[in-house]
């Protein structure tokens, strides 16, 4: 299993954070288009499986667990690619269809060991996402500290942090 030290924030504009986290020093890696399909799992909601298609890569399921608060959290999750995933996937939908897909343009950045997301959610508009990833040199204080300094730094609303999973606020949009 591995770790993250994660906060969600909803944005005006990405362009002034994309050049700040520039100035950083963070160095882009990619643009993605994302599909996430998640699955029902328990009613709790604190764990969570999704499939994650990338037109050109590998498809991934990722199950993760995380409280769910607009604070800076820890994600505990495993990762499955390929072949596998769309197995497990498969496996999920005979049991029940999926419970909401989210779509969304991803700009990522990397900081040393932090993931920054620059998401445009289709339905929810913009997004950024800290990811800590809690290594063997990068331990989870270090990283919660690493995300603090972030938020400072790239000058991120404490109003926007946000507590819930893209597909929480797309069903809480549902009629």
């Amino acid at each position: 299993m591995s770790q993250n030290v994660e906060i969600k924030v909803r944005l005006q504009y990405l362009n002034e954070t994309r050049s700040r986290a520039r100035a950083l020093g963070a160095v882009p890696t990619s643009t993605d288009e994302q599909t996430d399909v998640y699955y029902a799992v328990n009613s709790s909601g604190a764990e969570r499986i999704k499939l994650r298609t990338v037109p050109g890569k590998d498809p991934e399921l990722i199950r993760y667990h995380r409280s769910e608060d607009s604070s800076v959290r820890t994600s505990d999750y495993t990762l499955i690619r390929g072949a596998e995933a769309m197995r497990e996937a498969r496996e999920y939908e005979r049991k029940a269809a999926p419970e909401v897909v989210v779509r969304k343009s991803r700009e990522i950045l990397l900081l040393e060991n932090v993931r920054i997301h620059l998401d445009q959610v289709d339905g929810l508009g913009c997004f950024l996402e800290l990811e800590a990833v809690v290594d063997s040199t990068h331990d989870p204080a270090t990283c919660r500290q690493q995300v603090a300094d972030l938020i400072v730094s790239l000058s991120l609303p404490r109003e926007g942090m946000v507590a819930a999973s893209y597909s929480d606020l797309l069903l809480a949009r549902s009629p």
